[in-house]
């Protein structure tokens, strides 16, 4: 079992021999998800975390997908991080959305070609949505939300809501399977030498990729938000609203406050549910994990869940009417006022973005 604590020691070979000889090399197959043509940052995180298992570490990143935009993801890929050794891509119709059945089926079929240690992906609703399932495919336990890596196969994930802290140690099979808070593994700025050395792209073989690999699932359609606002997941500062705001027109605020200090906008589940703003805005432990150097949180209680998913924030502002709010007990800074007063006087205040 992936969950034994123990490991039992053959008489004729030290156990430090034995870890010696089974993690000497180290590759990591990192499953990458791309937009318009570039590597998401979260993916990145990915290769970064990647980095903390061992400095002789040989990362993959796979792409899949299908047209001139996944031609254009392997070539970011190739030079987004110095640690990739290369890009294998994936070209097919079958591939073009990141379904779980196919997705899984192309890790299954990499990973038996390849015979990866690690497979890693960013903890979001790419990575959530393909690893358990791939893993499932190569009968190993994945281990979610990881924060800190202490070694090859040691790893730090959060528990109760982010209320505590979980050393997790696996002694299952290979591949080690890991979702990364990409939050926790910042990436750092990349010289253009590094750029230029671009790492060789390949095309994976998918000849014994069949129609078995295609599920029950479909899909139906993708939208979002045609915005000039940072990415929730990456903004330094991120603005956030809640429940307290009543309604899709006194949200507006929110979004006009974001537009003058260049933010990303957020908002709670009590927000999402109340019909407020789309989920992809959601930040929370069934959301977004987010870690901005601001985070101003307006009309927000401070749910448990919620504060999963931002406490590792630099500086938290608060603003409730409620003085009791929890959300006081994390923040920097609070403001105990009417947010319908607050933040009008702030948009009055503040100058236009340049």
């Amino acid at each position: 079992m992936a969950t034994r604590a123990m490991l039992r020691v053959p008489r004729e070979r030290s156990i430090t021999n034995r870890i010696a000889t089974k993690y000497r090399f180290l590759s990591t197959l990192v499953l990458a998800e791309h937009e318009g043509g570039s590597v998401k940052a979260s993916s990145v995180s990915a290769v970064e975390a990647a980095k903390s298992l061992s400095d002789d570490n040989s990362v993959s990143i796979l792409l899949a997908g299908s047209g001139p935009s996944l031609q254009e993801a392997a070539k970011h890929a190739a030079s987004c991080h110095p640690l990739v050794s290369q890009v294998l891509m994936s070209d097919s119709e079958k591939l073009i959305h990141p379904l779980a059945e196919p997705w899984a089926g192309l890790v299954h079929l990499v990973q038996k070609k390849g015979g990866y240690s690690h497979i890693i992906a960013a903890s979001g609703s790419f990575g959530r949505n393909i690893l358990p399932r791939a893993a499932a495919l190569l009968d190993v336990s994945p281990i979610t939300d990881v924060i800190k890596i202490s070694g090859t196969h040691e790893f730090v994930r959060p528990i109760y809501a982010g209320n505590a802290l979980c050393a997790v140690r696996y002694t299952g099979s290979d591949p080690c399977m890991l979702t990364i808070r990409s939050t926790s593994f910042p990436v750092p700025p990349i010289s253009d030498s590094a750029r230029s050395d671009a790492a060789p792209i390949f095309q994976v073989d998918l000849s014994t990729f069949g129609e078995g690999a295609i599920g029950k699932s479909r899909y139906i359609k993708h939208s979002s938000q045609n915005t000039d606002r940072p990415d929730l997941g990456n903004a330094r500062v991120v603005i956030t609203g809640g429940r307290a705001l009543k309604s899709v027109e006194n949200f507006k605020m929110i979004e006009k406050l974001a537009e003058k200090l260049g933010a990303a906008v957020g908002a709670t589940r009590a927000a999402v549910d109340a019909g407020l703003v789309p989920n992809d805005l959601q930040v929370g432990q069934t959301g977004k994990i987010v870690a901005p150097e601001l985070y101003m949180a307006f009309g927000v209680s401070g749910a448990i869940q919620h504060l999963a998913g931002m406490r590792d924030s630099k500086v938290i502002v608060a603003i409730n009417k409620d003085a009791d709010a929890p959300i006081f007990q994390v923040a920097d800074y609070g403001l105990v006022g009417d947010l319908f007063e607050v933040i009008p006087e702030l948009l009055q205040k503040l100058p236009e973005k340049k």
